[in-house]
Order: structure tokens, then sequence, then C-alpha cells
């Protein structure tokens, strides 16, 4: 007997009732939002209409092998495309879409002209959205150093970069990167400059925007979805700090080989007390202490278990003598304790433990060694790291176990106030509608919440059925097997009445479709002046198994035989005496 069809019948079908019964409709009917292009002017504008193609280029860089490229393997195999979101919030706004999970993506968009923040406002800002979340993958943007030899097609991790920034998630770690390269004025080197304690990143499905402002005072600020999540310094709040110490330790100094840097030593002149037992044990028998007056003595602390019994196909010979499994002393429990009573122990007053002699001050203690200061011949100071390098390009340079990633209206400038228009006209439009679907969405499942406990309650009562009803099949096919049919019939009688049930009701079934229907009745035919023929009485015998307990134990089938009379109704004719 099989009921693993059963489950998901019935999840389909409560499924079908909690979306009848929630009824939830939201009786404000939202306007169909229609993308328009911004009017919005800016060094970098990306909306991704038209022509994004002739504009957006992916990297064919191949993968190095020992150090030289293979023609044959690609160093980033995941594909773009411009398409409509999963979910549609505005009519024709598309957005760059990540399509392949588990793989590497680049490609990139060169500026008409490169972006100089020199003692200007900078300004980044785009939306993201994880259409299928994000377990571990990036979503940064990489706004390129401003090269006229850049090919796009050989974008790689390697292609220096003036800031990186936007959110990157996988396992515990999720944050969103700020980091950007500075240039060493002495020695002419960059190093990255890494965002102290970033905020975290969003990583549900719905549109966030993203945006950094870096202002000339060196100030700098983040936010996402136009809410303020840090602010800070590039001066003070970036590792490494952007300007060097201006003294460090003299790599040529080395301590002395006679420098004591130990404050303490071993009280040379101490002495063990000659009363000192090192011997003495840490806990001694306690004297004091008295046997309960409700102590059993006699009684063990366990029992063999009273109600235990022996397994029927338990074999002496094979199996040895069987023993009865023990269990604690109810008798026990009850008092304070059985068996044989042991006085207790207590902590030694006289325990000291093995003797040490105390420490005192070194007098030879010259205190901690540090090596001498010399000036940093490395030292600058940048008071303005907001004149970043030139920016040419911007590009997308991930990897990631999500695909789906949707990138839009994309923004670099130096005007706060129109990346705020554009996020006004574009993303908080979609924030709304996204935000009142949630709700309704959420007003449907608290709906739903008591159809989902009921069919919750089915499914365990399904389960509930089919485990016992498997463990009485495979005891009867056990003892089937060990004593032959009439036996195991004997035993469980249930289980031959349920089978033979599953035999017998389908052909009934099938007999009463095909072989077993009644005839179309024929009208009889009254001659005028009678009456008409009375009807039969029908009798109708219902043999019903009802399955019992006796007393004892023992199982049965109780058969019981119903007969019933049905009168039909008779339709009288009523007739005139005509005259000729």
């Amino acid at each position: 007997m099989k009921f693993n069809y059963i489950v998901p019948a019935s999840l389909a079908l409560l499924s079908v009732v909690a979306a009848e019964e929630a009824h939830v409709v939201d009786n404000e009917t939202t306007p169909v939002v229609h993308f328009a292009p911004t009017k919005i002017v800016a060094p970098f504008l990306e909306q991704f209409t038209t022509g994004w193609d002739q504009r957006w280029i992916p990297s064919h860089s191949k993968k190095v092998v020992d150090g030289v490229e293979d023609e044959d393997l690609l160093q980033y195999r995941g594909t773009w495309s411009v398409e409509d979101p999963t979910v549609v919030t505005i009519a024709g706004d598309r957005g760059l879409v990540v399509k392949d999970a588990a793989a590497h993506h680049a490609i990139t968009a060169v500026f008409d002209e490169p972006i100089d923040s020199t003692n200007k406002a900078f300004v980044a800002q785009y939306e993201v959205k994880l259409q299928n979340g994000l377990e571990c993958g990036g979503a940064y943007m990489k706004l390129l150093t401003a090269d006229s030899s850049f090919d796009s097609g050989k974008f790689t991790d390697k292609t220096p970069f003036t800031i990186m920034f936007g959110p990157d998630k996988c396992g515990m770690t999720n944050k969103i990167h700020f980091i950007f390269r500075h240039k060493n004025p002495v020695t002419g080197e960059f190093e990255e400059k890494h965002l102290t304690s970033p905020p975290a990143a969003k990583t549900d499905k719905n549109t966030h925007l993203y945006t950094l402002i870096v202002n000339p005072d060196q100030s700098f600020r983040i936010l996402v979805d136009n809410e303020e999540v840090k602010k800070g310094s590039l001066l003070t709040d970036f590792s490494p700090a952007v300007n060097p110490p201006q003294e460090i330790e003299d790599p040529e100094d080395h301590k002395p080989t006679t420098w004591v840097d130990e404050a303490t030593i071993v009280d040379p002149e101490a002495v063990k007390p000659a009363d000192w037992d090192e011997e003495a044990p840490l806990e001694i028998l306690d004297e004091d202490a008295k046997k309960p007056s409700d102590w059993l003595d006699d009684a063990p602390a366990s029992i063999p278990d009273p109600e235990a019994e022996k397994p029927e196909d338990w074999d002496d010979e094979e199996d040895g003598d069987w023993v009865a499994p023990t269990v604690s002393n109810p008798a026990c429990e009850k008092a304070s304790g059985c068996g044989e009573w042991k006085r207790p122990t207590k902590r030694n007053p006289d325990y000291k433990g093995k003797w040490k002699a105390p420490l005192v001050d070194n007098p030879a203690y010259k205190g901690v060694w540090a090596a001498r200061k010399i000036p940093n011949p490395a030292y600058f100071e940048d008071k303005t790291p907001s004149n970043f390098e030139k920016i040419g390009a911007i590009g997308f340079e991930i990897w990631t176990m999500q695909n789906g990633i949707l990138f839009d209206n994309v923004y670099v400038g130096h005007s706060a106030k129109d990346a705020k228009k554009l996020a006004d006209e574009s993303f908080v439009v979609k924030s709304k509608i996204e935000q009142k679907a949630e709700k309704a969405a959420e007003k449907v499942a608290e709906a739903a919440k008591p159809v989902k406990e009921k069919a919750n309650a089915a499914l365990d009562s399904i389960s509930s059925f089919k485990d016992v009803a498997l463990e009485k099949l495979n005891s009867f096919r056990d003892r089937f097997q060990v004593a032959g049919p009439v036996e195991a019939a004997k035993d469980h009688p249930l289980v031959v009445a349920g089978l033979l049930a599953s035999i017998l009701l389908p052909l009934l079934a099938l007999s009463s479709l095909f072989g077993g229907g009644s005839k179309k009745p024929t009208k009889a035919v009254v001659a005028p002046g009678k009456k008409s023929a009375k009807a039969s009485p029908v009798v109708k015998e219902t043999i019903t198994a009802t399955p019992v307990v006796a007393a004892d134990g023992t199982e049965g089938v109780l058969l019981t035989d119903t007969k019933t009379v049905e009168k039909p109704a008779v339709k009288r004719t009523n007739t005139k005496k005509t005259t000729e």
C-alpha cells in the first residue's frame, strides 16, 4: 500500500484552499509607471537604453597559465544582458544583468572625457537588485584610472582602478567596499586605502541604491537607499593611513644583550616554612557527617525492570540467558539513598599544596626596550587625498555564485543634487512599488496562517496513519513468513480486513460501472378505468465489516447484516368514464 502520493496531493489541495480563504485584495490600484529617459546631464550617466552594447564591452581576457595566456581559456566566461527585471516596477526600465551563476564576469564602459575630482566634490551612485539573493559574490563597481592605452576587451582584476565602491558578501563577510588607490608623492608608488569598519550591504531581492559622496574638505558619506550609513574622513578612517608617521623605529638599533626586561624575579632568600606539608590531601573525610535515618542499606540502587518481557524471538541457545534490563529502584527515590552509606569528603583546612618561592621586584630591571626613533625618510603629508587620480572608465569585475544581479541608473559626477534627483525619478518610484507589494504579500501570508496550520495538522495525521499502517503491515509480513497465512491472519485480522477491502472495493466499483447498473425502467400501460399496478417493495441488504478489539486485546472483525425495505411511491392515473 503506497502513501507517497498523499502528501504532495494534500499540499496542492491545501495551497489552493489557502489562496481562496486568504481573500486579501488591495483595493488601491497602482498606476502603471512607464520609463522615460532622464534629462539630467552628468559626466557619466547610464540607464542602459538603446545602443548600450556599443558603450559597454565585455572582457575577452584569457587565463594566464605558467605566465602565458591560454588562447582557449577565457578568464571571464560570465555573460551579460540588458533586460527587464524579473519583477517589473517601471515598464520599459531595463538594467544590466549578470547571467551566469558561479562565474567570473567583467565588462566596462569608457567615459567620453576623464573625470577629474581635483578641488571638486565627487559622487558615484547606482542601483543594485539581487534578483536571486546573494550568498557569495560581489556587486561593486570599479572606477578605472584614466589610461589612453586602455583596451576594454583586456579588462582584468589587475587593471588599475581609482575607486572601488559597492556591496560584497560571502559567508560571514558582508560589507560595502570603499577603497581608493593613493599615490605616494615621494616614491610614486600606489597603495590601496581600505575603509575601516565598512557598513553592511542589503542582500534581499528588492532594488537598493548605493551612493558615495566625497567632498573637497576630505569628508565622505555613504548612503544606502538615500539614508546615511557611514561618514568620516579620508585622512583618519582608512587603513593604511593616507599619511605615514613622521618618525619610525631605527631598523639599525638592536636591544643590547645585557638588557634586563624581567620586572620580577624569584626571591632568592625565600625558604619553605618547616610546617609546610606538601603531602596533605586537598580533601578529607567529613567526620561530623551522619548517615540519614531513612537510608536504605539493604536496598539496591537499581532493580530488574518488572515490566520487561523476554522477546518472542529470543533464542537461549543462540542469544544466551535473557536478563531483564535494570531500572532505578523507586524505593531509593523516596529515601535519602540506598546501598552502603559512605562518609562524604570535605576540603582539607590544612591543605597548602606545593610550595613556591614568592616573586620580588628585579633590582636589575631596566624597563621595556624600544628602538630609538628616527625621521621617516618616506614621510609626506597629503592634505587633499580627495584629488583622486583621473577616472577614465567604469567597470564591473565580479565573481558570484548567484546570477540575476541587475545594475541600473549609474551616475558618476560631481553633483549630489543631481544624483538625488535621478534617485527620485527612478529608485524612489521602484522602492514604493516594491514595498507596497511586500506589504500585500505579508497580508496574504498572515491571512493564510490558520489554513497553513490546518494543513500541517492534516499532514501530521496522514504521516502518523502511514507509520502505524506500515508497522502493522510489516508485523503481518513477518508473522506470515514464520507461521504461515492462517496464523498471520489470526494475529492480525485488521490487516487482513484492510487487504481484502483494498482488493474488493475497486472490483465492486468496476462492477457497478460496467455490469451492475440498473436498466432504464419502462412505463407501465394502464387501461382506461384501471388502477395502476402496485409497485413491489425494494429490499436492500448491506453487510458492514467493523474492526474490533476484545477486552483481552484480541483483534477481530464484526460483520453486520442490515436489511432495509423501501416502498417506492406509486403514481396513480385518474380516469374519466366517457359516455358515447
